[in-house]
């Protein structure tokens, strides 16, 4: 019987992993983004507690930098790179996920049909400005 070596990864969650995301793609086989957490620990805002919800805002210009940071250096490494969490499955994202040439949208099982149909219109308006970018979509178990 013949094995092979499985694909190592790590999560990027925290921000100093985005940052160093372009030294961390050396060492390992992909990335996957807990968006959750790097949101909370960006905004360095609990997202549990209710007194700070307004501040606590997933759409913020640092967080959506940080994401693209980790797609191009990830892609720059030759590794593809994932979303997980609540974001993947934000609509008013999937475009901005698949400019940033996002591999992969991992969401609830509810949520694939919907998110499907966006990314197959995103990918036709993208792919007319640039014909390199794809994505795919996978459920969460």
């Amino acid at each position: 019987m013949e094995y092979r070596r499985p694909k190592i990864g790590i999560m990027i969650e925290p921000p100093a992993a985005a940052i160093l995301s372009r030294d961390l793609a050396h060492h390992v086989d992909f990335f996957s983004v807990g968006t959750n957490d790097l949101t909370q620990y960006t905004t360095a805002c609990d997202r549990q507690n209710q007194n700070l919800g307004e501040f606590f805002d997933p759409h913020h210009e640092a967080v959506l930098e940080l994401l693209r940071q980790i797609a191009l250096n990830a892609h720059a490494a030759g590794i593809p790179v994932g979303i997980c969490g609540e974001l993947a499955a934000d609509p008013e994202l999937t475009d901005t996920f698949v400019a940033m040439g996002y591999d992969e949208l991992s969401v609830s099982p509810g949520a694939v049909l919907a998110l499907r149909e966006r990314i197959c219109l995103s990918e036709a308006e993208c792919q007319n400005d640039n014909p390199q970018v794809t994505a795919t979509l996978t459920a969460q178990h």
